[in-house]
């Protein structure tokens, strides 16, 4: 059979991914076999293939087609998430660059350009995906913004409302001034950084006094109402039912007490800004305090920013520095290190900000999700991670659900009048009408006097129902698909959305549909560069995986990525990772090359080398096969790669192919042939999860196959009983052979010349692997002998020592001459090294760990010397 040369990947790669396309061999319809399900994370539709998704969808991959040769029905739902803050960024910069201001614009406006724009760029990374081999079941694709996925998004909205779960609230929030949203607590990332404490004197009002504050962010005088000592603080005794005077603003604010204050911080007075911080809030609503707030919604001054109406908050706050100093009223600044929560999605500081939102009530729904994971019904891998889960469930806040956004799925609440309690839920206008009517009474109320709330739910908020959206169970939660495919089977993510996505997903299963999402969540580690930093566009660290794939093949970078991937623990990825990869893949194909190269005979009879290596490698194969298997149930998907890897590379191309090839110019025998096909088939089985193209190429080189032949859909080798003691026979053997070869090579014997070989059999080692030792060291005869052979090199294996007679093999007189010059040369070093140890000034003086230096040289230049004697005694 005429092969390429060369492994072209590229070519193979498009060749079987639209093979297996034009079969649909990864569609799944609901039937009689069990189904295995994965739902795929979607990924941004905004987004492009980076290095973590390479590692979480060749998990995916790995573990869908394996439960295809299973025999399960499996399914694995793709599709992308609609983004809602990234996304409209990306839209209202692209206006931007247009000349459109988004406020130009109406809703269903922007909505149009939004939607043009996801057209167009949100298949990208779907696509991308393919070109890495996911055989996900394309004609299933979801998007978080289709029909049926929106609706049951309201839907879930309005019975989460009936049920007096959701509620509307002026709340704190934590505002992204560059979206122009609130974001949920879980979307605020808290990092430390070094700032500045400002010491500030207010004057007590109709007195020369003043009392100093600390703040770290003095542009927020400008909002304050109240300055608050500790009741139980003598300091300031003299204050209580005082009043003090802001800086620049000149209002006059109260002197208040609380507990709140801590007295060892600062100067131990607060300056009580009620409208930009959680705790300020907290005091202000206890002594009813005015609320002031300076910021405009992108962080900007608005007019009780005084004359700094209009400037950006960081650059406020350096002018107003600058003016506190020239006034005399900034006191001293001391460096200061504080948290400050920036966006998940931006990076911009989160301003604390009241607003009227949305919020889910999440302690009693976290419960069963919280039991579901602690009872093991839902297995965290690894189980690290539990604690994080459980330290998360027993501390849930309620989740802010609304969002500043036009992108995404509209508030399903309908306003019909002025005042904030005055408006329904329901899953459209026309409910809306019906609900208003009845609520208020009036027929005479219309659609047109109805106004839906402007917000946005979080994205969040569709994608916590995807295991069960994606087949509709919502919306007909009794339809044949999600009682079928669901619960899923395994979820493969990152740990760090473990509660944006995992638990709300397991929060929703229960409250749907009684039951879990999925059985399995395995957390993948973190990409990182050799430095251990995290993989990003701006390090630069991150390497394109699409121009991976073109240089190493999707074979050689699926292979790289996963030898290093435990589970929960971070990836240290190396591009010599996809060499190394690569190079496998070589290894198979060239592996495949050689036994396409032999001839044939039909006549020929097996010899007795060739039966003991079938015999051997099924048996380790069949043990592999098992140490795989319990690799895959434990989630250790880098550790069955590897045994696989050793299996093929070490076992079956070092040793199987070696000890059945046959003779340079001769035919292999028919049977043999046979035996190694079928072994090659078994390998090619065990490898497809891991290398789909060049398994599923060279089974189809094989011989010529139907589609229902074809590997993707073959079944898992059957398990027989090992026969473990074969395989120990052939691990002594090994080492003989090894053994063997090293003389020869460090000898220069020729692997051409037939040498003898005796055996003083102290280990009684079994002989059956004669045959092959012969074969593989080009023996001619093994002699059995109960005393050491004169004038023979020898080497142990064990308590056994093998001799391989010099006559005839090499120059004795050549031999002992060279060995003769190195035990010269050894014993003249052992000398110099004795002299040192000798020397008391240098034993004495010199570090230990020099001195024991020296003293391993004389250890290893005695035992030299003593093999040297030895082997000169056995030539003469």
């Amino acid at each position: 059979m005429a092969i390429s040369q060369n492994y072209e990947s590229q070519k193979v790669e498009d060749k079987w991914y639209n093979y297996w396309m034009e079969h649909n061999f990864f569609h799944s319809e609901v039937d009689e076999r069990t189904p295995y399900t994965i739902v795929i994370p979607p990924p941004n539709v905004t987004g492009v293939l980076h290095m973590g998704h390479m590692l979480n969808n060749t998990i995916q991959d790995v573990l869908i087609r394996r439960a295809r040769f299973k025999g399960f029905n499996a399914c694995w739902v793709p599709g992308t998430d609609h983004a809602s803050i990234a996304t409209e960024a990306k839209v209202v910069a692209k206006l931007k660059a247009e000349g459109i201001n988004k406020n130009d614009l109406t809703r269903e406006e922007f909505l149009e350009h939004a939607w043009d724009w996801t057209h167009k760029h949100g298949g990208i990374i779907l696509e991308q995906l393919k070109k890495l081999g996911a055989s996900c079941d394309w004609e299933r694709t979801k998007f978080t913004m289709d029909d049926t996925m929106s609706a049951s998004v309201i839907k879930v909205f309005v019975d989460l409302y009936e049920k007096g779960l959701i509620y509307r609230g002026y709340r704190m929030v934590n505002w992204d001034p560059e979206a122009k949203t609130t974001l949920s607590d879980e979307e605020v990332i808290y990092q430390e950084k070094q700032g500045n404490l400002y010491y500030l004197n207010y004057k007590i009002e109709n007195s020369d006094e003043t009392v100093t504050i600390a703040t770290t962010r003095p542009e927020t005088i400008l909002g304050d109402t109240a300055i608050c000592i500790n009741p139980n603080d003598e300091r300031f005794a003299h204050l209580r039912g005082k009043k003090a005077i802001v800086p620049l603003a000149n209002r006059t604010i109260p002197i208040i007490e609380d507990d709140y204050v801590d007295v060892e911080f600062g100067t131990g007075c607060l300056k009580v800004t009620p409208a930009h911080d959680e705790n300020d809030k907290a005091i202000g609503e206890h002594h009813n305090l005015e609320v002031i707030d300076i910021f405009n919604d992108d962080a900007t001054l608005n007019s009780f920013g005084l004359h700094y109406k209009g400037m950006d908050r960081f650059d406020a706050r350096k002018k107003i520095v600058n003016e506190l100093e020239e006034l005399g009223i900034l006191v001293k600044t001391e460096t200061h290190i504080n948290k400050v929560g920036t966006s998940e999605r931006t990076g911009a500081v989160i301003e604390p900000k009241l607003s009227d939102q949305w919020f889910l009530k999440m302690k009693d729904l976290a419960q069963p999700a919280l039991d579901a994971v602690l009872d093991k019904d839902v297995n965290l891998v690894p189980d690290k991670f539990v604690n994080t889960y459980k330290h998360w469930m027993e501390n849930v806040r309620d989740w802010n659900i609304s969002r500043q956004l036009w992108w995404g799925q509209q508030i399903p609440a309908y306003f019909y009048g002025d005042g904030k309690e005055d408006f329904v839920v329901a899953e459209n206008a026309e409910k809306a009408l019906e609900k208003a009517i009845e609520r208020t009474g009036k027929s005479s109320l219309t659609i047109t006097d109805l106004t839906q709330d402007a917000d946005a739910l979080d994205t969040w908020f569709s994608s916590w129902l995807w295991p069960m959206s994606v087949f509709n169970g919502i919306l007909e939660p009794d339809n044949k698909e999600i009682n079928y495919y669901y619960p899923t089977n395994d979820l493969v993510t990152a740990p760090e959305i473990l509660f944006f996505w995992v638990a709300r997903m397991i929060i929703a299963g229960y409250e749907y549909r009684g039951e879990k999402p999925f059985t399995n969540v395995y957390l993948t580690g973190i990409v990182r560069d050799k430095q251990r930093r995290k993989m990003s566009k701006s390090l630069g660290n991150s390497p394109d995986p699409l121009a991976l794939i073109n240089q190493y093949g999707a074979d050689g970078v699926r292979v790289g990525m996963l030898l290093s991937s435990p589970a929960g623990n971070d990836l240290m990825f190396d591009e010599d990772l996809c060499k190394q990869g690569s190079g496998f893949i070589n290894k198979i194909w060239n592996s495949f090359k050689l036994v396409n190269s032999w001839e044939v005979d039909e006549n020929k009879q097996q010899n007795e080398a060739a039966k003991l290596a079938v015999k051997w490698y099924k048996a380790k194969f069949q043990k592999t096969l098992l140490e795989i298997e319990d690799h895959y149930s434990k989630y250790r998907m880098s550790d069955a790669l590897m045994a696989t890897y050793k299996l093929v590379w070490d076992d079956y191309c070092s040793w199987f192919l070696e000890m059945v090839k046959p003779a340079f110019g001769e035919a292999i025998d028919k049977k043999t042939y046979d035996e190694v096909i079928s072994i090659l088939e078994d390998n090619l089985k065990i490898l497809h999860p891991f290398v789909p193209f060049v398994s599923e190429e060279i089974w189809q080189q094989l011989k010529s196959r139907t589609p229902e032949e074809a590997l993707i859909i073959s079944r898992w080798p059957e398990f027989v009983e090992v026969d473990q003691n074969i395989i120990n026979e052939f691990s002594f053997a090994s080492e003989v052979i090894s053994g063997v070869r090293t003389i020869r090579k460090s000898k220069n014997i020729s692997f051409k010349d037939e040498i003898n070989l005796a055996v003083l059999n102290a280990e009684n080692a079994s002989e059956n692997f004669n045959p092959v030792i012969k074969k593989m060291c080009n023996i001619a005869d093994i002699n059995y002998v109960t005393q050491q052979v004169d004038g023979a090199l020898s080497f142990r294996v064990k308590a056994n020592e093998y001799f391989i007679p010099m006559e005839g093999a090499i120059d004795v007189e050549e031999e002992i001459k060279k060995l003769t010059e190195e035990l010269n040369y050894t014993e003249g070093f052992l000398k110099s090294v004795q002299k040192k140890l000798s020397n008391e000034r240098f034993v004495n003086n010199a570090p230990e760990s020099v001195v024991a230096v020296e003293k391993a040289k004389q250890a290893d230049a005695e035992a030299k010397i003593e093999v040297l004697k030895k082997s000169l005694a056995a030539l003469k």
